[in-house]
């Protein structure tokens, strides 16, 4: 996940502009693909920061 975050803001966006972003597309693709929702779901949590990572205060 920290290097698609990294490919965002290398492409202009901030940090926490770059992991709102990836929230954004792991709902679409859930919502367009429901069959698969827990899959996506486990997909991004894997990868996605842990609590401990947390870049909202």
């Amino acid at each position: 996940m920290q290097e698609l975050v990294n490919k965002l803001m290398a492409e202009g966006l901030t940090e926490q502009q770059a992991y709102k972003a990836i929230e954004i597309i792991k709902n679409f693709a859930k919502d367009k693909f429901p069959i698969f929702g827990g899959a996506i779901d486990k997909l991004f949590d894997k990868y996605g920061p842990k609590d401990e990572d947390d870049i909202m205060p």
